[in-house]
């Protein structure tokens, strides 16, 4: 193999620091070089090298860069899925993004999800100087360099989301997200805890990690599954390969894990992937709720205007009140237009007869037609997203923070209305 070299990339450079010690939740710390701590995996031949890296640290990143410089790899394998890699070699992707689309499909709590883990990013990258992930863009960079294949084995966020979210409890699930919204939005400095927690995890790991060390629920697709996922991953690239030895760059805090599963025995690559990469379906009853509710609601029109139509008339009033009330206040709380707000209202007594369409989705759709986000907004995301402020003056997170708060208010006013309706049957 020949020599290989990525000094002309850029480096990025802070400043030199030593390699930070690492406290790993493994059994057995693996051995600690100058380079970080390392595993070294053999396969059919060939070899397989964990590098753990500190995803705050500037030295890991010099770590990466001296091991491929070295020329004793054929490929090299970063913790990134394809969405986050897009991310890192695509950096103007936000700005491509189609609102329009993410609201249609389903997918804005999901894009705001993202976004308020890009604003954990953040706040630590000006806390510390330092771009989190730096090795993995080091890595990148220093592979295309040396012409050298970049092997993306970690699972999709959206799907680690989707997974960790199924995973929980209902009654947990709020817990989890104003816990993460408090990670994003405290103002408070960023304590020796949670900077070893970014040393030993990733993104997703130091957003969670106060309920990781406590959940089992949580800590199973946030980091086992991910390190099943990861080796399986490395199996797969490494026999379709046929030959050649591996440098794969993985957080510290998932290089054990990954290294035991790369060992074990009968360990299928293709089961695991397949295995680990279906999203959950929704329970059963959540399924059928909404019809059921709607159903009694329904019910309760016929029960009113069976008895008289003042009742009658009076349940519907109730229901488009509540239920459209709760849904326009959601949208004043974003900070929608005021015909957003209007369209809330008037749109969300009649989405909530059908669980097909929601309140969100019209009202997110009515403040990105009145209020449409310029290529500024989208530039501005990241730095925007960090601030609790930013997330109301962005017009593309305030388009999210319609949909989301509006489609709480029409959930919360169904059920209030509901209520409303059926003590009025029973008045």
């Amino acid at each position: 193999m020949a020599a290989r070299d990525c000094a002309t990339m850029p480096s990025f450079r802070i400043s030199p620091e030593p390699v930070p010690s690492m406290t790993l939740p493994a059994q057995e710390n693996p051995p600690v070089t100058r380079d970080g701590p390392m595993r070294h995996i053999e396969h059919n031949g060939h070899t397989i090298t964990l590098l753990g890296t500190a995803h705050v640290s500037q030295a890991s990143a010099d770590a990466v860069r001296r091991l491929i410089d070295s020329g004793a790899y054929d490929a090299v394998a970063v913790e990134l899925c394809p969405s986050r890699h897009h991310a890192i070699v695509n950096p103007d992707a936000l700005a491509k993004m189609d609102l329009f689309q993410v609201i249609r499909e389903g997918k804005a709590a999901m894009v705001a999800a993202s976004l308020a883990l890009g604003a954990y990013q953040q706040r630590m990258a000006d806390e510390l100087g330092i771009r989190p992930g730096e090795e993995m863009r080091t890595a990148i960079e220093c592979a295309r360099a040396a012409h050298l294949p970049v092997q993306l084995i970690d699972r999709e966020i959206g799907t680690t989301l989707k997974r960790i979210y199924r995973n929980v409890p209902w009654w947990k699930r709020l817990s989890l997200f104003s816990g993460l919204l408090g990670s994003v939005i405290s103002k408070e400095k960023i304590t020796e805890e949670e900077i070893e927690h970014l040393k030993e995890g990733d993104i997703l790991e130091s957003a969670f990690a106060q309920f990781a060390d406590q959940a089992q629920e949580i800590y199973q697709p946030l980091v086992d599954e991910r390190d099943r996922y990861m080796a399986a991953r490395l199996l797969q690239e490494h026999s379709q390969a046929g030959s050649g030895n591996t440098l794969a760059v993985v957080g510290a805090g998932h290089l054990n894990g990954i290294a035991r599963y790369l060992q074990e025995p009968g360990f299928d690559p293709a089961s695991e992937i397949q295995r680990l990469e279906q999203e959950p379906p929704p329970g059963k009853l959540f399924k059928v709720l909404p019809w059921i509710i709607i159903a009694l609601i329904l019910l309760g029109f016929v029960l009113g205007f069976s008895q008289s139509s003042e009742l009658g008339w009076q349940i519907v009033g109730d229901w488009v009140f509540i239920n459209g009330g709760l849904s326009a206040l959601g949208a004043l709380i974003a900070g929608g237009h005021p015909l957003t707000v209007v369209t809330a209202f008037l749109a969300a007594p009649l989405t909530s007869l059908n669980p097909t369409i929601g309140a969100g989705l019209v009202a997110g759709a009515a403040e990105t037609f009145l209020r449409r986000p310029s290529v500024g907004d989208f530039s501005r995301l990241r730095q925007d997203t960090a601030r609790l402020r930013g997330w109301w003056r962005n017009r593309v997170t305030r388009v999210l923070l319609v949909f989301l708060l509006s489609s709480l208010g029409s959930g919360i006013g169904t059920y209030v209305a509901g209520f409303a309706i059926f003590d009025r049957l029973s008045g």
